[in-house]
Parts: C-alpha cells; structure tokens; sequence
C-alpha cells in the first residue's frame, strides 16, 4: 500500500534499553538547564551561546526555555513568540539571526 506509515524501527532489547537511557539523560540535562535559568545561574544570552556548541540544548524547545526564565510565564512566552513569528514547536537549533536578536531584545 503506498503512502501507508510504517511503525517505529524494530530495535533489539539491547539498542531500546541504550535508547531509553539516553532520553532519560537527555530529559534530566533539560531540566537542570531550566532550573539554573529559574534560579538566574544562566542567562538567556549564555543558553543560546551555549546552543552552538551542544546538541541537548539546540533541540530544547524555545518555549520551554523561555516559560523558565524568572518573571516571564506561559502567557508572555507565547506571546512573545507569537509577536516575533517563532513556532510553538520551533527548537533552538531552529531560531533565525532575526528571531533570536528579537529574542535577546525581549530576554537578555
């Protein structure tokens, strides 16, 4: 049948249990990255400089990153995001020149 999905790739138990790992580690590092925003021991400039260099963080979503920010909530997150034209999904891999300088402009 064309154009059916296919399921999820079979892995053995050994590459699932490696897999399930290393999302947990994964979501372990992007909660301590958001708790040290909360507590202001890293700022948004740092993150995203930061970004460059480590993949964890570039596939962080931006509007988890900035509902972790002091004084900013859900609200003005996606407000913000939506005033700048910036996805509810988008990553900060994703984030263009313009949109993370607006974002500084607003976060930094």
């Amino acid at each position: 049948m064309v154009g059916a999905m296919s399921g999820p790739p079979k892995l053995s138990d050994e590459a699932r249990a490696a897999a399930l790992v290393k999302a947990a580690e994964a979501r372990r590092f992007r909660a301590e990255l958001k708790q040290r925003l909360k507590m202001g021991s890293i700022t948004f400039r740092e993150m995203l400089d930061e970004a460059e260099s480590n993949e964890l963080i570039a596939r962080t979503k931006v509007l988890a990153v900035l509902e972790s920010l002091p004084g900013v909530g859900k609200v003005k997150a996606r407000r913000t995001m939506e005033e700048i034209g910036i996805a509810d999904n988008r990553r900060i891999r994703g984030l263009g020149n313009t949109q993370r300088e607006k974002l500084l402009a607003s976060f930094g």
